[in-house]
C-alpha cells in the first residue's frame, strides 16, 4: 500500500519551529505593545513636605526630600526608585523665592516637578535699652530719654525707625522691620515724683444756693510715692455764685512735657426761695431810716421806746463810734437792714463785685452787733437811681442777682424830703403826713443822721396813732414799694 505521508526531514522541522517561534514572538511583542499602550506607564514624583514651603532667613535650608517611581494604570507602581536630580539651590541668607526642580529619565523620556521655597524674615529686630547711671526720672520734669539701639538681621541698624510712647509709668519702644516683624520693649520708670491723682473735696458735682461769694471746697493732688503736689494745681473756669446757672471748673497739673492730669467739677447755682409778700391788715406805716447810726440815733430809739413803735434802720458803716446802737435797736425789736458800708455811689456801683464787697462789709458789722445777718436792704439812692448810669445796666443786674440770692430790697412810697428838699422839722412832718394820707400801706423814707428829721418823728407817730395807723418794722414779707428801675 502506498504511504500518504512522508516523514519530514530534520531540516524542514527546524525551519517550521523557527517560523512558529517567530510568529509567537511577534505576537508577544504585539501583546506587549498593546499592554504598554493601555497601561500608559509613566513617572510619578513624591515630595516630602509641602510643595510651597517657607524657611527662616539665616537658617540652613534642608530639603524635606523627594523620590520618583514608575507607575501604570494596569501594572501599578514599580518598587524601584528612579534616580532623581535636583536643579537649583536655596540661599537662606538672601530673602526671596526659589524654585527647586527635580528631574529623572524613564524609557527615553524626561520627567520633572518643582518645589517653591520662600526665604523669609521671621525674626523681629532686637531693641536694646541704655541707661544713665544715677538718673532718677521725675514726672514733673518729664522723662529724659537715656538711649536705645535697634538692629535687625536683614535690615541692619533700624534705630531711626523706633517709635516711643510715654505711658503713665513706663516707656514703650516699638519698631517694625521691612518684613513686617514688630518688636516691643517696655522700660519701667521708677519716678521719684510720679503722676499724681487729683481728688476733689466735696465731689465732682456741687449744688449751691445763689450767694455773693464762692469758696472752692478744695482738692488734693497726691502721687503714690506720698508726694503732695496740690500747690501745683491750676484751676480753670469761673463760678459766678450770684448768677443762676451751671458752671464747670477744671483742675489740672501739666508737667514739662505737656502731659496733663485733670479733674472736673460741675457747680450748679440755684435761686434762694423768697417768701410771698403779705399785705398787712388795716392801715400800716413803715418808718424807715437810712444812713445811720449816728449822733441822733439814740434819741430816736428813746422816742420809739416811749410809744412802743417799731421801725426799720437801713444802716451804714460811716460812723463806727455809733455802731453799738445797731445792736440796741435790734434788741429793742427794730428791723435792721443793709444800706451801704461806704455810701459811695461811684465805688459801689462800679461792678457787681464792688457792690457785694461793700454790702458784705455792712453785713459783717450787723452780725457783730446783732449776732445774725439780715435779708433785707435798701439800694443807696433806691433801685430807681440814675447816678449809677455810668455803669449801664448795673441796677437791673443787681436787682436780679440780689433777688435770686434771697434778699428783699425796699424802696419807698413816701419821702420826708430830708435828703435835700428841706431842713425844717415842720416841713418834714407835713411831707410825711401828706404822703401817707390816703394810703393803706406807707413806706416812709427818713434819715436818722438828720436832727431835724428825727425831731419830726414824734409828731408823725402821734398823728398816725390818732388816725388809726399801725406802725410796723419791715421784714421779708412786707410790701416792698418797689420803684421802676431806670438803669
Amino acid at each position: 500500500m502506498k504511504k500518504l505521508f512522508r516523514k519530514p526531514n530534520r531540516e524542514q522541522l527546524c525551519r517550521t519551529m523557527k517560523l512558529v517561534a517567530a510568529v509567537l514572538t511577534a505576537y508577544a511583542l504585539i501583546v506587549v505593545l498593546i499592554v504598554q499602550l493601555v497601561d500608559g506607564r509613566h513617572v510619578r514624583f513624591y515630595l516630602l513636605g509641602d510643595r510651597e514651603i517657607y524657611t527662616a532667613y539665616g537658617e540652613e535650608f534642608v530639603d524635606p526630600g523627594r523620590y520618583a517611581v514608575s507607575t501604570g494604570r494596569i501594572t501599578g507602581e514599580g518598587e524601584a526608585e528612579l534616580p532623581v536630580e535636583t536643579i537649583g539651590e536655596v540661599d537662606s541668607f538672601t530673602l526671596g523665592t526659589y524654585e527647586l526642580r527635580y528631574t529623572t529619565r524613564y524609557r527615553l523620556r524626561s520627567y520633572s516637578t518643582s518645589r517653591i521655597v520662600h526665604v523669609v524674615d521671621l525674626t523681629p529686630p532686637d531693641i536694646r535699652l541704655e541707661s544713665v547711671e544715677g538718673y532718677a526720672p521725675n514726672w514733673l520734669t518729664g522723662y529724659e530719654e537715656e538711649g536705645f539701639t535697634a538692629v535687625d538681621d536683614c535690615d541692619g541698624d533700624v534705630t531711626a525707625r523706633v517709635e516711643t510712647h510715654l505711658l503713665d509709668e513706663s516707656v514703650e519702644y516699638s519698631v517694625t522691620d521691612s518684613s513686617g516683624n514688630t518688636a516691643t520693649v517696655i522700660r519701667p520708670l521708677n519716678y521719684t515724683v510720679a503722676r499724681p491723682e487729683i481728688v476733689l473735696t466735696g465731689g465732682e458735682e456741687l449744688q449751691i444756693s445763689a450767694q455773693m461769694s464762692y469758696t472752692d471746697p478744695g482738692f488734693t493732688a497726691l502721687d503714690d510715692r506720698g508726694n503732695d503736689l496740690s500747690d501745683l494745681v491750676q484751676v480753670e473756669g469761673e463760678v459766678i455764685p450770684y448768677q443762676i446757672g451751671t458752671y464747670e471748673q477744671v483742675y489740672s497739673i501739666t508737667n514739662a512735657l505737656g502731659e496733663t492730669v485733670s479733674a472736673a467739677r460741675t457747680v450748679t447755682v440755684t435761686p434762694v426761695w423768697n417768701p410771698d409778700t403779705v399785705e398787712p391788715d388795716g392801715y400800716t406805716i413803715y418808718l424807715t431810716f437810712d444812713d445811720g447810726p449816728g449822733p441822733y440815733t439814740a434819741r430816736l430809739l428813746d422816742l420809739l421806746a416811749k410809744y412802743n413803735v417799731k421801725v426799720t434802720f437801713f444802716v451804714t458803716c460811716l460812723n463806727p463810734d455809733y455802731e453799738d446802737l445797731v445792736g440796741r435797736a435790734f434788741r429793742e425789736g427794730h428791723s435792721i437792714g443793709v444800706h451801704s458800708a461806704s455810701h459811695n455811689y461811684y465805688s459801689i456801683y462800679a461792678s457787681e463785685e464792688a457792690f457785694f464787697a461793700d454790702f458784705e462789709k455792712a453785713e459783717e458789722m450787723i452780725e457783730r452787733q446783732t449776732g445774725s445777718r439780715t435779708r433785707i436792704f435798701r439800694f443807696p439812692g433806691g433801685s430807681s437811681n440814675t447816678v449809677s448810669s455810668f455803669n449801664p445796666g448795673i441796677m437791673s443786674r443787681l436787682v436780679r442777682d440780689m433777688t435770686e440770692m434771697g434778699y428783699q430790697y425796699f424802696d419807698w412810697n413816701v419821702t420826708s424830703g430830708d435828703a435835700g428838699g428841706t431842713n425844717k422839722t415842720n416841713v418834714v412832718v407835713d411831707n410825711i403826713i401828706d404822703g401817707i394820707y390816703g394810703r393803706r400801706t406807707a413806706v416812709v423814707l427818713q434819715h436818722d443822721i438828720k436832727d431835724f428829721s428825727v425831731a419830726a418823728v414824734e409828731k408823725v407817730i402821734v398823728w398816725g396813732l390818732r388816725s388809726g395807723y399801725t406802725f410796723m418794722p419791715l421784714d421779708e414779707t412786707s410790701p416792698a414799694a418797689h420803684h421802676g428801675i431806670a438803669n
